[in-house]
């Protein structure tokens, strides 16, 4: 059974729009379910109405291929955990552009073979096959980074810059011979460049840069794909990698503005790579000035205060802590006290990840603040409550023009009467920059794991009620 070409278009149509829905409602918290819903049904439309196109006639390698991915997708649904889930984001914008590669290939030969490539087709094949190269590799080097397999500091080359320019312009030079020649060997040899760019590319970038780099990579990915449907002759996956490409871009921006630096010095790497960490004066008298508190003086603050700020950061998702301190922000409301979450952009290890793991505990959104609304509260707060955010609440952006993290908006919780700092231990954030904020009198560190001390802050406050 097949359908016609008008009625698949129009089933494209209604799955654009469903995608377009669904990027909207993923925009806020509260409507983020409702997005993703949007965006699967989507999907459901695009795969069926494409099986039942005329140009399918055979559905072996078809059915196998999504009943493996099924099977394989659920399986990483169900096991991943939210700590793990910018990890899982790059590896899937890997598998995006392994596949633009494949297609471009399989495409070439194709058409090849009935002698029917244009200099048009072959510069969407061209172009699809480069930027799924750059995607795939990239993509896998921040991966391997986010996991730990890979040093989370910037890996400097020497010279990268110039050898960097020099494999591009050799990529641009290959992709004239295979548009105007159209040299299979030219493609390939292409193609090879642009992984191994991605790898020298990302290489260099630390992990403090890390949500910039995910959110770029997903933008590349979108346009991987959107390469695929010109070549493909697919009018949704165009649509779609449009949306995902331009949508990518634009979140990347807005958070390399948070951070105050720019796209392109993010890109060009070594973020976070100098000795000035080492340096600072938390680093030179860290016995003198650094507040140690135990729990038990952290609860007779909070239960005595008027205004409770809570700021979640890495520290909390690693201990999936965001349950724990759900019940002790209930607990801290139930008494009376006003609670609040600061978020900042650029928190975790990709963009939203805090607002996710505080929706996935039923965190009410009324209670969740980003940086610009939250800032002006901080100077009335009676406690600020840290859970492992180091970089973004660094004095150090705004005072040591010599740290790596100058400059960057940050969120002013030392303007709070007391502050207590949950680690684990003294080592620094990703970025690899020791926190100044440890140097204040008003703050003072829990050491622990964030999940085990948040319950402890409950439990003791139960007592205390």
């Amino acid at each position: 059974m097949t359908l016609s070409i008008k009625l698949i278009s129009l089933v494209y149509l209604v799955a654009a729009a469903l995608f377009i829905f669904g990027l909207k409602g993923l925009t806020h918290p509260a409507s983020a379910r409702r997005g993703n819903v949007y965006a699967m049904i989507a999907m459901l439309l695009a795969i069926v109405a494409t099986l039942f196109h005329p140009a399918v006639k055979h559905y072996g390698f078809i059915v196998a291929g999504l009943c493996g991915g099924a099977v394989i997708g659920t399986i990483i649904a169900l096991r991943i955990r939210m700590t793990a889930m910018p990890q899982l984001v790059a590896a899937l914008h890997s598998f995006v552009g392994f596949a633009a590669v494949l297609v471009a290939l399989g495409a070439y030969l194709n058409h090849a073979t009935r002698n029917a490539a244009s200099q048009l087709l072959l510069t969407e094949l061209f172009v699809g096959s480069v930027i799924g190269a750059l995607t795939a590799t990239g993509s896998a080097v921040a991966f391997g980074k986010l996991q730990t397999l890979l040093p989370g500091r910037p890996i400097l080359l020497p010279q990268r810059h110039l050898v960097h320019l020099f494999m591009a312009l050799v990529v641009v030079a290959l992709g004239i011979d295979f548009v105007i020649y159209g040299h299979f060997a030219a493609l390939l040899l292409a193609s090879c460049i642009a992984l191994v760019l991605g790898v020298m590319l990302i290489l260099p970038i630390g992990g403090a840069d890390m949500p910039v780099v995910v959110s770029l990579l997903n933008s590349y990915s979108g346009w991987a794909a959107a390469a695929t449907g010109f070549t493909l002759g697919n009018h949704l996956l165009i649509i779609v990698g449009a949306i995902v490409g331009f949508s990518g871009g634009i979140l990347s921006y807005i958070m390399s503005r948070a951070m105050n630096r720019s796209i392109v010095s993010i890109m060009l790497g070594g973020f976070g790579a100098g000795s000035a960490a080492s340096n600072t004066p938390l680093a030179q008298a860290a016995d003198q000035h650094i507040h140690a508190a135990a729990v038990e003086d952290a609860v007779f603050l909070l239960s005595n205060a008027s205004k409770v700020i809570i700021v979640p950061g890495y520290g909390m998702a690693v201990a999936q802590a965001q349950h724990a301190l759900k019940e002790l922000s209930e607990i801290l409301g139930h008494k009376g006290i006003d609670v609040q979450f600061a978020i900042h952009p650029v928190a975790g290890r990709m963009p939203g990840h805090m607002n996710v793991l505080l929706a996935e505990a039923d965190v009410p959104y009324e209670q969740v603040a980003e940086m610009e609304d939250i800032n002006p509260e901080f100077a009335r707060a009676d406690v600020v409550l840290i859970i492992g955010a180091n970089d973004v609440t660094n004095p150090a952006a705004r005072t040591d023009a010599s740290s790596p993290i100058y400059g960057m908006p940050i969120l002013e919780v030392g303007k709070a009467k007391h502050i207590f700092f949950i680690k684990r231990s003294m080592k620094p954030g990703y970025s690899g920059v020791e926190n100044l904020l440890f140097q204040n009198e008003n703050c003072s560190l829990v050491f622990g794991d964030a999940k085990s001390v948040c319950e402890q802050m409950a439990t003791e406050l139960k007592t205390a009620a």
